[in-house]
């Protein structure tokens, strides 16, 4: 059995006034940034006719043409110009292709711009650099601007906010076709933080006379990594900070963006997600090791969050690897699902671990 991952063309859009670290982003980390065998064919290409100048100043020659797009695996564009002009219709055209035949298409920061007024995005939910939704959503109201998370997902579309939420996206698209471990290492090779959760807010408030605490919560969450099969409250973990419940929620939301309920259930699925792509363990043994108590609670967190239960993504990620000859591998849908206001289907009792049901 070949271990050899399948290849997978990357074609990058570059336009006149570019900024050079939103193109250099995706080139390097489907580059020289992927650790072991690499799989990836990245081409930059021109998206639009004449000189192209970055932002910086210098000019880019050498590059491929925009049909080169017609037969990438994925496209990324990385931005587009701060006036928000209208995109070539050329450019425009050759993205809603390659959406049809089922390429993925991501949009980098003001790169949401591009894919809106492609028509792509139109009645789903995107977002871009905060500083920016407010313009684009006038722009193109049929789309659902959401500028409190880093990125979104959503049929085979990716759209980000700015300037580190582009390596945050092109690290899951990297995890989800290699697995977490090569994304993780490639992150450490980089000298970056892995994937940061797309639902992460992309402002975080982390006030100065806080320092203090922030340090020590900072701390606090490197121990919980180590410790996710343990069995966890809010009671405890204050008391394990000698705070108040309601100071340790307050302090633990500024740092992370998020409650000690929603931080544990996104590290617990990282984990799960790390050993079923590499360890044999069992689903029983991972729920465990994880924290979740039972199988029945890992499956059901599971599929809520990327929708598809731990053995299918298990099985995703050994065939993917086991099968270079395919072409394109499909990858799972890893979407945000919303609660569902049906009352007529069934729906399974499944007792939940206690760490799982804290009360923010």
């Amino acid at each position: 059995m070949s271990s050899t991952p399948a290849r997978c063309s990357i074609a990058v859009v570059a336009f006149d006034g570019v900024i050079p670290f939103h193109l250099s982003v995706p080139c390097l980390v489907f580059g020289e940034g992927v650790v072991g065998a690499n799989p990836f064919d990245v081409t930059v290409c021109a998206g639009e006719a004449g000189r192209i100048m970055t932002s910086g100043g210098f000019g880019l020659t050498k590059l491929a043409p925009l049909s080169a797009l017609n037969e990438a695996d994925a496209i990324i564009m990385p931005g587009w110009r701060h006036t928000l002009d209208a995109p070539p219709p050329r450019l425009l055209q050759t993205l809603r292709r390659a959406h049809a035949r089922g390429a993925q298409i991501v949009g980098l920061c003001l790169g949401t711009h591009v894919l809106a007024a492609a028509g792509l995005l139109d009645g789903r939910r995107a977002t871009t650099h905060w500083e920016y939704c407010v313009q684009i959503a006038a722009c193109f109201p049929a789309v659902q601007m959401d500028s409190q998370v880093l990125y979104v997902e959503s049929d085979n579309l990716l759209t980000s906010a700015g300037t580190a939420a582009s390596l945050d996206v092109c690290l899951h698209v990297l995890r989800k076709r290699l697995g977490a471990s090569v994304a993780n290492r490639t992150a450490r090779r980089l000298v970056v933080p892995p994937a940061r959760d797309g639902a992460q807010a992309q402002c975080i408030e982390r006030p100065v006379p806080e320092a203090r605490a922030d340090c020590r919560l900072t701390q606090l969450t490197d121990t919980l990594r180590q410790r996710l099969g343990e069995p966890h409250s809010i009671d405890s973990l204050a008391g394990e900070m000698c705070m108040s419940r309601r100071s340790l929620t307050r302090h633990f939301k500024a740092l992370t963006g998020t409650t000690v309920q929603a931080w544990l259930l996104r590290e617990r699925l990282t984990l799960s997600q790390r050993l079923l792509e590499s360890s044999d363990q069992t689903i029983e043994s991972i729920a465990e090791a994880a924290g979740f108590g039972c199988v029945a609670s890992l499956r059901q967190h599971f599929r809520e969050a990327f929708g598809v239960t731990p053995t299918g993504w298990r099985l995703h990620f050994r065939n993917s690897i086991a099968a270079p000859e395919s072409p394109r591998a499909a990858v799972p849908r890893v979407v945000r699902r919303k609660p569902s206001t049906s009352v007529t289907r069934p729906i399974a009792v499944v007792k939940r671990n206690p760490a799982l049901a804290l009360r923010d």
